[in-house]
């Protein structure tokens, strides 16, 4: 197998990448393919004393950044003889040199060289960012997550379809349970968007369970939620900003006398196993669903752990044929379900 990192995503790379190449390698015995200024990476790797065949490095003089935008962004993501490090490293996908792409950059930046440089699958409309957000007793796979602020029922549709054959495939769920999220369990409540999407969903051969509010998102009771990217981004956000309170909070009363330190000793196991439950960094990355290739966007505050995680998530989705499965489950719902306009 051999996955592609960008080297020069993090806000502190390629430092992170580097390493981050290195315990990848060690760990899953792949070739990673390091994106990035040739000569750069190899002071990085030989000053880690770290030179192996396992890591190769793929040279890309320049980047996007969190500063392009609009048509420069557009420019630099679609240009045929772009030497940016996104669009050198998705074409290593494109031309079946490479398995899967990793980045923790500009998300509009993969977003846009992924569409540009590999199509969507046919069938799509629309790419979907995905998420595994923690829950009870497991995780649960939530798209759109920022990729699409205004979508349409079928695009809702399709994401359902995507994000269930991802749980299928990657968490091993044999029938995942589909909710819609919204204001109200009850049928018929939410926007207009939803009001529109909840049928399609119910006529669908998916196990589509309803509407689901947060309670029932975070308490586990469905396997694949999907909202538009507005709704998406916000509920990522606020729940990450929620979780970094909790966390933060507890460390400072739990260290305001020597009672509450002697406490926090004594059940230091347990807070150990929540802060991982709650750490992003165990997951590592989200995959940019729909792209006719894989594709998987970090945070830009991932250190080498995080980004070893995100390519171990990677690894799972090429493993499982995810790509595969979504192509011809998009080909056989889309024939049996005819969307609205559609004769």
């Amino acid at each position: 197998m051999r996955i592609v990192l960008d080297a020069l995503g993090s806000d502190n790379c390629p430092d992170p990448e580097v390493q981050a190449a290195l315990q990848a390698a060690h760990e899953f015995g792949d070739d990673i393919l390091l994106v990035g200024p040739a000569d750069l990476l190899r002071d990085k790797l030989e000053a880690l004393n770290g030179t192996t065949a396992k890591v190769q490095i793929v040279n890309a003089p320049e980047a996007i950044t969190m500063e392009d935008k609009g048509i420069k962004l557009a420019l630099k993501a679609k240009r045929r003889e772009a030497k940016n490090s996104m669009a050198v490293g998705i074409d290593l996908v494109k031309s079946g040199e490479a398995d899967a792409f990793v980045t923790a950059g500009n998300t509009g930046g993969a977003l846009a060289t992924g569409y540009y440089r590999l199509g969507l699958i046919p069938g799509l409309e629309r790419p979907a960012l995905t998420a595994l957000f923690p829950v009870k007793d497991g995780h649960t796979v939530v798209l759109d997550i920022g990729a699409n602020p205004e979508c349409k029922p079928e695009h809702l549709y399709q994401f359902a379809i995507m994000g269930s054959i991802y749980a299928q495939k990657v968490l091993q769920i044999d029938d995942p349970r589909l909710g819609l999220l919204s204001n109200g369990e009850e049928a018929g409540k939410g926007n207009q968007l939803i009001k529109e999407t909840f049928p399609l969903l119910e006529a669908s051969e998916l196990n589509f369970i309803g509407n689901v509010e947060g309670k029932e998102l975070f308490g586990g009771e469905a396997d694949v939620v999907v909202m538009d990217g507005f709704t998406g981004n916000i509920l990522l956000k606020s729940s990450e900003a929620v979780a970094k309170l909790l966390i933060d909070s507890l460390r400072e009363e739990l260290m305001s006398s020597f009672r509450t330190k002697v406490g926090a000793a004594l059940a230091k196991p347990a807070f150990g196993v929540i802060r991982k439950m709650l750490d992003p960094a165990e997951v590592g990355a989200a995959p940019l669903l729909g792209i006719n290739g894989l594709v998987f966007i970090g945070h830009g505050r991932s250190d080498a752990y995080a980004l070893v995680s995100a390519i171990r998530n990677a690894r799972k989705a090429v493993e499982a044929k995810l790509l595969n499965a979504i192509q011809e489950a998009i080909e056989d719902q889309l024939a049996q379900a005819a969307l609205p306009g559609e004769s």
